[in-house]
């Protein structure tokens, strides 16, 4: 699980970040919080998944990352990568 906080709603995060985890074969989801952060559950290789976790460091050219906290989580097996809300 991750939670991505800087300038990440109204940049095209979600949209990026679906497209990146498709192209590699990361399923999951990305959502926008309340709060203003990111969230995102990916599922996957380590190695894709990971390449996904460095991607978010630094996001889609118009988002200004400030943090990336990453947990593990168990795997939920999700076929597809999505946008919720």
């Amino acid at each position: 699980m991750l939670r991505i906080t800087g300038v990440v709603h109204g940049v095209f995060f979600r949209v990026s970040m679906a497209e990146q985890a498709s192209s590699r074969g990361v399923a999951g989801w990305v959502r926008n919080v309340a709060d203003g952060s990111v969230q995102a559950f990916l599922e996957g290789e380590e190695e894709k998944v990971m390449r996904i976790v460095e991607w978010s460091k630094r996001g889609p050219p118009r988002a200004r990352v400030d943090s990336v906290t990453v947990e593990r989580v168990r795997p939920r097996n999700a076929r597809v990568f999505r946008i919720e809300g």
